[in-house]
């Protein structure tokens, strides 16, 4: 191993993080062995403080570098992911160049890992020993500079997708909002009131969604899909599947007369979730935005006969030329933005997976959405609460929580939104129909502003709240004294005894699901999920917004359950991200990042295939490989993969890999047995 230490100056910096690494590793006693044991590596001064990345923290290493003329450090904390770039950032305001730091994990790798001191202090001193080895390797790297495209892709257009889409419009840039419906307003165009204010759920949504159509800075694609980003941040260009409508979109007014006089009637499978009907050519609700009909070809009579049949969509048709056209084909569409938000929503838990609760067997088993669509005023009931017969109001409703939500047999998580929505529900049902409900709860979890207080109120109406799991609805009664066409069995576990309760109506209260293609959008768009399908932010808690790819960030349910403030907030979050990278005009990206050595490379291709972020591509004229700086996320993968040894990592050579396994090696074999 070459010896790198001579006019080299290291620091190493031991953090207690609270007593979270100091309440299992000794600190002080590795910030000794770092000052006397590696002396001979060049350290020159060892500290241990309370919180290194505290503004003092940050200064004393700042002081340091500028005092003792520091050539490289070392801090010995959390995991780099958390504040590899707090550290640098010191570094750099005292001079040093930022890639000249090193971390050392003794948080996540050590202090949680391991409970007898001993061993943990051992193992510490190790890994402090192996990043000691491997700064002494690093070299100065310089930031890679991009310039950012002012158009912004917004992709989904609920209430996070549009709050994204206006607050970037109103700052004056532009926006293509892409939507894979008709129209925009997501899921919340189907909801009649929203918690805890029961405020229409229409007045707040619909003028938002008037905003974003007639927006000059915004572009809409309705009933259109991503179907292939390229580049990388600041420079993307994306390529848009936009499906035939057979409406001439710039010729059409709106004026309905197609869907009045079209005779083909089916059910509603989208926007009334089942229960109501609409036509072969339609628009999903009064108020779409665009107001401009689809033709669903898999029920339109000219399409099922085979011989052009009916056509009187555009025999009616009075516009100037027909707005009908039945030949109509897909198109592409090629846009170039510099950022990309992901804000494609989540889908409802199929109820019918769990079959003892009935749903899809039992005629008046709805679910939560259902019973939305019943609530609402423009809904297929009038906003009538009936049984599947429409015309009988319940006199005893039960609402189930937690369907498919935390539950090991289909989703761990909560879905956040169903007490809520259930109590919601409770009180719609009681204030339509004056019937007696039941709430069947696991635990009421109503955690933000005034949403306890609207729990509270529910109960004052006199709504009952039953703790336990349902194990079943069921039509058949045990006995003679069993009256109702429904029963819940749940055992009431504060009462400490089962139930059954004879209900007319259950409804269902499902969970949220991320989007079934999630994983397959992932891929287009170069982010992760998680196993359970949400896509993978860049840090829970302090970076809920960006993803892995530079670039592309999630708002709304895309990254995990929330309710409707949430999701507005977050799709602000994301519009204020990609606005202060518009302003800056170019943005520095991470200089980690592979190189190929053409001299040394074969030319097998091997690599082009692996990398998960599409930096690789082949140059035929050369017969060499090359990797996009800028596409590139240092990831490694393909260095890994060269069997010719041609590409490198920036900042993960080979030399200082194995400097910092040699590190540690050295130490390891001093670790006491545990005790």
């Amino acid at each position: 191993m070459a010896d790198n230490t001579q006019q080299e100056r290291v620091g190493v910096y031991v953090c207690h993080c609270g007593s979270n690494i100091a309440g299992v590793v000794d600190v002080q006693s590795v910030a000794r062995f770092a000052a006397e044991d590696l002396k001979g590596r060049g350290v020159v001064v060892a500290r241990d403080y309370t919180f290194m990345c505290s503004v003092t923290g940050q200064e004393l290493i700042e002081q340091d570098i500028r005092e003792q003329g520091l050539t490289r450090v070392v801090v010995a904390a959390c995991s780099p992911h958390l504040h590899e770039g707090t550290f640098r950032g010191a570094c750099g305001r005292a001079g040093l160049n930022p890639y000249l730091a090193e971390m050392a994990s003794i948080r996540e790798h050590v202090a949680w890992v391991h409970t007898d001191k001993a061993v943990a202090t051992a193992k510490a001193k190790a890994i402090v020993n192996g990043a000691v080895e491997r700064v002494l390797r690093n070299e100065p790297l310089e930031a890679i500079r991009v310039p950012i495209e002012a158009g912004t892709l917004v992709v989904g257009g609920g209430i996070a997708g549009l709050q994204t889409a206006l607050e970037i419009a109103e700052a004056g840039y532009p926006v293509h909002l892409v939507e894979r419906e008709p129209s925009i307003g997501g899921h919340m165009a189907q909801f009649d009131k929203t918690f805890p204010t029961l405020d229409c759920a229409a007045c707040i949504l619909t003028p938002k969604m008037a905003a974003a159509g007639s927006h000059p800075h915004i572009q809409l694609h309705t009933w259109s899909e991503v179907e292939k980003v390229e580049g990388y941040v600041g420079n993307y260009t994306v390529t848009v599947k936009k499906k035939p409508r057979y409406v001439l979109e710039d010729v059409c007014t709106g004026c309905g007369i197609c869907i009045e006089k079209c005779p083909v009637l089916v059910v509603d499978e989208a926007h009334d979730a089942g229960i109501g009907y609409r036509k072969a050519i339609y628009t999903p609700f009064a108020q779409a935005v665009p107001n401009i009909p689809v033709l669903d070809p898999d029920t339109c009579t000219y399409y099922v006969g085979g011989k052009g049949g009916c056509r009187a969509c555009e025999k009616f048709c009075p516009t100037e030329p027909n707005s009908i056209v039945f030949d109509q084909q897909e198109e592409r569409i090629t846009l170039r933005v510099g950022n990309i938000v992901l804000a494609t929503g989540w889908d409802l838990f199929d109820a019918r997976r769990i079959h003892q609760y009935g749903y899809g067997r039992l005629a008046n088993v709805f679910t939560n959405l259902e019973l939305e669509r019943m609530c609402n005023a423009a809904g297929p009931t009038g906003g009538k609460v009936v049984l599947r017969d429409g015309q009988t109001a319940p006199a005893r409703v039960g609402i189930v929580h937690c369907v498919g939500s935390r539950d090991r047999n289909y989703n761990n998580w909560c879905s956040s939104i169903c007490c809520m929505q259930s109590v919601k529900l409770a009180h719609l049902v009681k204030e339509r129909t004056g019937a007696e409900v039941f709430n069947f709860y696991i635990d009421m979890r109503t955690p933000a502003k005034d949403y306890d207080e609207f729990y509270q109120r529910v109960l004052d109406e006199g709504v009952h709240f039953i703790r336990g799991k349902v194990a079943e609805v069921s039509d058949v009664p045990r006995g003679p004294d069993e009256q109702g066409p429904l029963f819940v069995q749940v055992e009431d576990t504060l009462a400490g005894l089962q139930r059954r309760i004879p209900v007319d109506m259950v409804v269902l209260s499902a969970g949220l699901e991320p989007r079934r293609d999630s994983k397959a959008v992932g891929k287009t768009f170069g982010i992760a999920c998680s196993t359970n399908g949400w896509f993978i932010e860049k840090h829970a808690k302090l970076d809920p917004i960006a993803t892995m790819t530079e670039g592309v960030f999630v708002a709304g349910c895309a990254q995990g359950p929330k309710d409707i403030p949430a999701s507005v907030a977050q799709g602000a979050a994301a519009a204020a991200r990609v606005l202060s990278y518009i302003r800056q005009g170019e943005l520095a990206l991470e200089p980690v990042r592979a190189s190929v050595n053409e001299a040394q490379c074969s030319g097998c291709r091997l690599c082009n295939g692996l990398c998960p972020f599409n930096a690789i591509s082949f140059i035929e004229e050369r017969r060499v490989t090359e990797i996009n700086a800028a596409l590139c996320q240092g990831c490694g993968t393909c260095v890994a993969a060269c069997p010719a040894g041609a590409i490198s990592g920036s900042g993960f050579s080979n030399e200082q890999l194995l400097a910092q396994i040699e590190g540690l090696l050295l130490d390891v074999a001093r670790v006491p047995e545990p005790a």
